[in-house]
């Protein structure tokens, strides 16, 4: 049943390509290739159209979060470009895509022509709704301000065509009405691979939480006093969702990212189901695995001690070796990061983690599939929405409103915590003692439940580590300025031989750049007879393969050396692209200082 169900929603996909312009939209005007008055008269017509409209987050999540300080990254990232260099509407043109909005309008336009029930039309219109309300979300995060359109666009709409954007706050107010209605109609029972009821209000909870969080946090949009609407909303879809009893958390949090199947699993409302013999791949260790990205010593040490105390608060917790770094700690930084003495298929031996320039020397290990063989690696399910982030909202929603208590932490952060064996969080213990570096990362959160919320956010990084949450996270907060610093990686204090796998025998030799790497007969062994690995250590762009911050003196590792500038709130959006503004002058004007 799940190889049917998945292969009739494959071929649906083709179906939207035919309804698809070729051509870019507003500059140049789309035709459809479906006329409704031949298409739109069956259920089966509105089912292969929707399906064609499925946009689920994927294995490629894993390897996304490189713009944050989950990690360091070598691949050209737009902020970090933005950061180091001299960003405009010229050279920052990415996101002003409408095409898929035009498909979506369009099937609004002509499902009622189909000869069904209301409520098989509804459910489908919901559906349609709750692909508009996600289009959109998306383009208020990048440009805040954006022409709203309800209907597919013709060449003489001309008016519209040439529209000026439309104010923020009518933007979210639609997208809330789209997810209002879808979901209260979008039925519970949808085939396996597609969007239900769930999914729709836990994507509604979600865009409520971030514009609620977003104006409480970014003053340029002087909509403080309307946070909280959206906030009440957040909290109260999310509870909707844990009063109904359909889920639950997983009791095994790694079997979450390397399942062959997630089917049955309570804690996934929706999964992205891959299989290779259904040409559904989706294996990429290769790049999961020290490709373009490395995890980031800071996102280590934001994870909290086994015994639920602060790793932070340890005396010289700075100069900590990667070995001392994974002892006793939530079990999560090691179902997360490779940690020391994993053994890597096929090898028998504990795998030595690979230092690289410009990487931290940090391996992630969720979503890496540990094996050799192909197809179980391509066919590794992924959960693309969790109950977990449910539990989150609420949480978070409440603590912002200032409502929490300690019963609400303990139905929802307490849960996941319970999960991997970690202490409960305190409501009254958290608001007392709020974690200092915390603090400094999130300056904006002040009052009674500052340090509650700052520790749910803990819980969120944590939770959600490389799953691609970080980056809007980031931004709601008003917290761009942790995007300045630049990701570091393991300590070292200085040259010498050091355990990686945890045995307490060394497995690689720091060298001075000015020393040769001797010849493999050569080369030193530890006491278990195996050869060091060998690597020449020294300052940031010199001819070596490990930087340290202070050369041969040690230090942590370093990843780069170009100065980042977050300016904001102007980074907190994007321009309008230039060419856009040329064909439409009625955009501009640019927003926070672009050009």
């Amino acid at each position: 049943m799940r190889k049917n169900n998945l292969y009739i929603v494959i071929c649906c996909m083709m179906l939207i390509m035919a309804a698809s312009c070729k051509k870019d939209f507003m500059d140049r005007f789309p035709q459809t290739s479906i006329p409704p008055d031949l298409f739109f008269k069956s259920e089966e017509d509105l089912a292969l159209y929707i399906n064609g409209l499925i946009s689920l987050p994927d294995r490629w999540s894993y390897v996304s979060d490189q713009n944050t300080d989950d990690k360091a990254t070598t691949s050209a990232q737009e902020i970090k470009s933005m950061m180091t260099g001299t960003p405009n509407s010229q050279n920052i043109t990415g996101g002003w895509t409408w095409s898929r909005l035009r498909n979506i309008n369009y099937f609004l336009q002509n499902y009622d022509k189909a000869a069904v029930t209301q409520e098989v039309k509804d459910h489908y219109a919901g559906l349609a709704r709750y692909y508009r309300a996600e289009f959109y979300l998306d383009k208020v995060k990048r440009f805040s301000n954006v022409p709203w359109y309800s209907r597919a666009l013709n060449p003489s709409d001309t008016v519209d065509l040439y529209k000026s954007r439309d104010p923020r706050t009518l933007i979210i107010d639609s997208i809330m009405t789209d997810l209002e209605f879808a979901a209260s109609h979008v039925k519970e029972s949808v085939p396996e691979g597609t969007p239900g009821k769930w999914v729709v209000k836990l994507v509604y909870a979600r865009a409520a939480l971030y514009e609620g969080t977003y104006r409480r946090y970014h003053t340029e949009l002087n909509l403080q006093n309307t946070a909280n609407s959206f906030l009440q909303k957040a909290a109260q879809i999310a509870n909707e969702i844990i009063a109904s009893n359909k889920f639950q958390l997983h009791g095994d949090y790694v079997a979450l990212f390397n399942s062959a199947s997630l089917a049955g699993n309570k804690e996934v409302i929706l999964a992205n189901i891959y299989d290779q013999d259904l040409n559904r791949s989706g294996g990429n260790n290769g790049y999961i695995n020290n490709y373009e990205q490395s995890l980031s010593r800071d996102l280590v040490q934001t994870y909290l001690m086994k015994d639920g105390s602060r790793f932070t608060d340890q005396p010289d917790y700075q100069t900590f070796s990667f070995v001392q770094e994974f002892q006793n700690r939530d079990p999560r930084l090691s179902q997360t990061f490779m940690y020391p003495g994993i053994k890597l298929a096929p090898n028998t031996q504990p795998y030595v983690l690979r230092l690289n320039k410009n990487f931290t020397g940090y391996h992630q290990l969720k979503g890496y599939i540990n094996t050799t063989d192909s197809k179980v690696n391509n066919s590794v399910d992924f959960p693309a929405y969790r109950y977990a982030e449910v539990l989150l909202i609420y949480a978070e929603a409440l603590a912002e409103l200032g409502t929490l208590t300690q019963g609400d932490l303990d139905k929802s952060v307490n849960l996941l915590r319970s999960r991997v064996g970690m202490p409960a969080l305190n409501l009254a213990a958290a608001n007392g003692n709020a974690d200092p570096v915390l603090a400094s990362k999130y300056p904006d959160v002040t009052g009674a439940n500052k340090g509650v919320i700052l520790e749910i956010r803990r819980e969120k990084r944590v939770e959600f580590a490389a799953e691609g949450y970080r980056f809007d996270d980031l931004m709601r907060w008003n917290t761009g300025m942790e995007l300045e610093k630049i990701p570091e990686g393991m300590y070292f204090p200085g040259l010498g031989k050091y355990d990686l796998t945890g045995d307490g025998v060394e497995d690689i030799i720091l060298i001075d750049k000015t020393a040769s790497i001797p010849p493999s007969g050569s080369q030193e062994a530890n006491s278990l007879g195996v050869k060091l690995v060998y690597y020449k250590a020294g300052s940031y762009g010199e001819d070596v393969t490990v930087y340290l911050k202070n050369g041969k003196n040690g230090g942590p590792i370093v990843t780069d050396n170009k100065v980042r500038q977050f300016v904001a709130p102007k980074y907190y959006y994007r321009p309008i692209p230039f060419n856009q503004m040329t064909l439409n002058p009625n955009l501009g004007p640019q927003i926070f200082g672009w050009d």
